[in-house]
């Protein structure tokens, strides 16, 4: 696995990890500081969202650029590795999307939370008049 892969390996599984932090069940101090500390962390991290775009063009460049061996004169190694190419840019096409849609979800979560936290201020504001 390529390094960029890797990278993007990682990155997914902290968006997950972050994502079901986010939508546990959490007294309401201890939610307010991590949302507040994530969406500090969002602009930064937006690098994915290019990155994944950059690595799902690559993927669409190399498919239409493969060899394919389907005749008679391929060997089996050369079948299977053309399958096992196939498979990983399955792979990897996966994780970019994956990537992309967990940012996303992370962005919007931390959104409602903060419009949430805003209406709540505004009612205050209202039961106190």
């Amino acid at each position: 696995m390529a390094l960029q892969w890797v990278i993007l390996t990682c990155v997914v599984a902290a968006e997950a990890a972050i994502a079901l932090l986010l939508t546990l069940p959490s007294p309401k101090l201890l939610k307010n500081s991590v949302v507040s500390l994530v969406y500090l962390i969002l602009q930064p991290t937006f690098f994915v969202v290019p990155f994944s775009g950059f690595q799902l063009l690559d993927l669409y460049w190399k498919n239409e650029h493969r060899l394919e061996c389907t005749s008679e004169i391929c060997t089996a190694a050369e079948r299977d590795r053309y399958d096992k190419s196939i498979y990983k840019a399955q792979r990897n096409v996966i994780l970019c999307a994956s990537a992309c849609l967990l940012y996303w979800c992370i962005y919007r979560i931390c959104k409602y939370y903060k419009e949430i936290q805003e209406l709540e201020e505004i009612e205050k504001k209202y039961k106190e008049q």
